[in-house]
């Protein structure tokens, strides 16, 4: 009977991890999308721009006037972190920047973590935000003012800072302020890839539909998106792009209606270019994931945390100890 119970047990564990890993390699090789033909002439224009865009000519006709104190040094980021933020949450912005966002180096690896946000209704914000700026220099921001309306275009401009201002960083991360963002297990898991180029890669909602109701806020027409379905897209809470993607999304960008929700505008663009997002359940997407320390180490993020969660889980899983199999 003991032994029974001894090969009951090994089974079971046997079981869990081929579970837990086998997930791992059917989401990596069977769920993503298939890469698109690179033969569309469009898709072949679009990349021929990208790789030739002229960084002078790009710093002398910005598309979003941007404010910014915040520089990138001309040494190699590895990955670039931009939160969209909203103006008024400067006690947010601080708590980030003494949890995950603290954080500037992995495995020697530079990480930088900026704000991006639009111009507050309020003058005294705006005075506020300018102080604030030149204090941790952390901060972009643009010329419209920052509203549910202005979202893709805080995208356009994220993306536009960064290709113009930030050409070196090998990855760009766009997540959002309310976000708990694992930095070291992401950044591993970018060493680990072997393809450098056409890196997509966030939690993919498959076939979206526009949302047609003319009452809602995120109304879509058709004259403006006449497709069934969104293609493939990352989920805007959290999603990176590698830098050449970054470049393409820009290129891509001036034929897609700004009118889209900022993440399937993202992926209209992406379409455009040829590239397909790539999936991983490690991205948590709009749940919040209960807290474990060593889940907590290996997910890249978790939504909807509470300022004290921030506090709490940044330093519990910052520590040294580590988690057993």
């Amino acid at each position: 009977l003991r032994t029974h119970q001894w090969c009951f047990i090994l089974f079971n564990v046997l079981l869990f991890h081929v579970l837990l890993f086998g997930a791992d390699l059917l989401e990596e090789y069977f769920l993503q999308s298939l890469p698109l033909s690179y033969t569309d002439a469009k898709a072949l224009e679009i990349r021929e721009r990208a790789r030739n865009l002229d960084m002078d000519s790009l710093k002398a006709n910005l598309s979003h006037t941007v404010s910014s104190a915040a520089t990138c040094s001309d040494q190699e980021i590895f990955l670039l972190v931009l939160v969209c933020s909203s103006p008024e949450n400067r006690t947010r912005r601080n708590v980030i920047r003494q949890t995950w966002g603290n954080t500037t180096s992995i495995r020697g690896y530079a990480v930088l973590t900026l704000f991006a946000l639009g111009k507050p209704a309020s003058i005294t914000t705006q005075l506020e935000i300018n102080e604030e700026s030149q204090r941790h220099r952390d901060i972009i921001e643009g010329s419209f003012i920052d509203s549910p309306e202005t979202q893709t275009e805080k995208m356009l401009m994220s993306v536009e800072w960064a290709v113009t201002f930030c050409p070196h960083a090998r990855y760009v991360l766009k997540t959002d302020e309310d976000m708990f963002v694992g930095i070291p297990s992401l950044v591993g898991y970018l060493l680990s890839l072997t393809q450098l180029e056409d890196i997509y890669i966030g939690r993919v909602i498959h076939q979206g539909e526009p949302d047609r109701d003319p009452a809602s806020p995120g109304f879509v027409p058709i004259h403006q998106y006449s497709e069934e379905f969104y293609p493939d897209y990352c989920d805007r809470r959290a999603f990176v792009m590698s830098q050449d993607v970054a470049r393409k999304v820009y290129v891509a960008a001036k034929e897609v209606p700004a009118s889209v929700p900022p993440d399937i505008f993202v992926g209209i663009c992406a379409k455009k270019a040829g590239i397909a997002p790539i999936h991983s359940s490690r991205f948590s997407g709009e749940k919040h994931i209960s807290y474990n320390r060593c889940c907590y180490k290996f997910i890249f993020t978790s939504s909807n945390m509470r300022e004290d969660e921030l506090y709490k889980d940044w330093k519990e899983t910052s520590s040294g100890e580590d988690c057993s199999l």
